[in-house]
């Protein structure tokens, strides 16, 4: 092995109205590569940053960012540049904006990495709020407790030629619109179908 990097990124609701997003993105060498007789890898980059997430909107609020470990000590010199996050949305349009803004010269290369991961995440979030407030008010899972389906307007908005299943004029969105194929995620349809429990005909989580 020469070289292992290793991506993480969780989301929390913080309030009905709000995701709190965080990634950590960290390069190692194994031990001895650089450092003859080290047991230990050596950390080359660790890159931390956080971003709080307007829900439904899915713009950005606050962003932080903090390098644990970096190999050049101008390297935190552009921590403060990432503030210019709030006001994107996760959503469409993301990623062109953040190379416009942090690619190249402009930021640096793992943090901006690290943000591309980041940000589907936040969109994956959209009926994870939806359930996790359902469940703290004592309410039905919008998920699975809903007979007539759970696709809406507000939620195909962020799939829409997201991937070659949801292109727009794809046959996932056709069989979408006229109702001919569930989009609950397999991984769900096989939990309910164990559970002994009825599966939902719509899904865009």
């Amino acid at each position: 092995m020469l070289h292992d990097r290793e991506y993480r990124v969780r989301a929390f609701q913080v309030a009905d109205d709000r995701l709190l997003i965080q990634g950590a993105v960290r390069d190692q060498k194994p031990p001895g590569l650089y450092v003859p007789d080290d047991p230990e890898p050596l950390t080359m980059h660790h890159m931390q940053l956080s971003f709080g997430v307007a829900f439904p909107s899915l713009e950005i609020v606050a962003a932080d960012v903090d390098f644990e470990a970096h190999p050049h000590e101008m390297c935190p010199s552009i921590v403060e540049h990432y503030g210019n996050l709030v006001g994107l949305s996760v959503a469409r349009g993301f990623t062109h904006r953040v190379r416009e803004l942090f690619g190249g010269p402009r930021g640096c290369t793992h943090t901006t990495a690290l943000l591309q991961a980041m940000a589907p995440v936040a969109v994956q979030c959209f009926w994870s709020m939806k359930a996790a407030t359902a469940r703290r008010n004592g309410e039905p899972n919008p998920l699975v407790e809903r007979e007539s389906g759970i696709g809406d307007d507000d939620s195909t908005k962020y799939v829409i030629n997201s991937c070659h299943v949801w292109a727009e004029d794809g046959p996932a969105m056709a069989a979408r619109r006229d109702g001919s194929m569930s989009t609950v995620p397999i991984s769900i349809r096989r939990r309910l179908e164990n559970l002994g429990r009825p599966i939902p005909t719509d899904f865009d989580g």
